[in-house]
């Protein structure tokens, strides 16, 4: 499939996922096009680096992503993934126009559509069409579920968020390195195999 073909499909998927919060009138989709690049990203690619000033966030069209933090003494920890039909980004970077304190790496070979954020705020102030997409998806995707994420690691167990991760992310566990998933549940690779062993055991 040419390049030509992957783009605008990955085009018609970002509409299609736009229009399932709140539907987009032609002449806004229009203008927001011009404001975004279709990119191939490979797997282990940085897509956005800590201490950088981001200019844009992304849409996944195919593959997966991570956004991660990383200590003064190297070790990650994994914030969020990120898969066909998200929208990774330091938005709180791109907000303030500040380095991002975290990272975003592709997991997989990738198509991401990246989107200017400046250009993007411009047609969102102007555009009650993009305003009601954007009041849903935020409320929906970072209200509820961060919310829902940061309850589930201070009161639930570790084998508890693994099987909630299992239940919200079915597909994750066959896509995304076992050690990454733990580091996301806030517990150690060798607990994670714990856990996996005495559920496949008692399951």
């Amino acid at each position: 499939m040419s390049d030509s073909i992957q783009k605008d499909i990955a085009f018609n998927s970002l509409k299609a996922s736009i229009d399932s919060y709140s539907p987009l009138s032609p002449e806004t989709w229009h203008a927001l096009q011009k404001l975004c690049k279709w990119v191939k990203v490979t797997n282990n690619e940085i897509i956005y680096k800590s201490g950088d000033i981001p200019e844009t966030f992304a849409y996944v069209y195919t593959g997966i992503v991570r956004a991660y933090i990383c200590d003064e003494e190297g070790n990650e920890y994994n914030k969020r993934f990120f898969s066909e039909g998200s929208f990774p980004g330091a938005m709180v970077a791109l907000l303030l126009s500040q380095p991002s304190t975290f990272t975003i790496e592709a997991l997989e070979d990738s198509q991401v559509i990246l989107i200017n954020h400046n250009g993007y705020r411009t047609l969102l102030n102007n555009s009650l069409d993009l305003q009601r997409y954007h009041i849903q998806y935020l409320e929906k995707n970072w209200l509820i579920k961060q919310e829902q994420r940061e309850v589930s690691l201070i009161q639930e167990p570790a084998t508890q968020r693994y099987q909630r991760f299992l239940v919200e992310s079915p597909n994750f566990e066959k896509r995304i390195p076992l050690f990454h998933i733990a580091s996301h549940l806030g517990i150690t690779p060798t607990q994670l195999s714990r856990i996996r062993k005495k559920l496949n055991t008692t399951g």
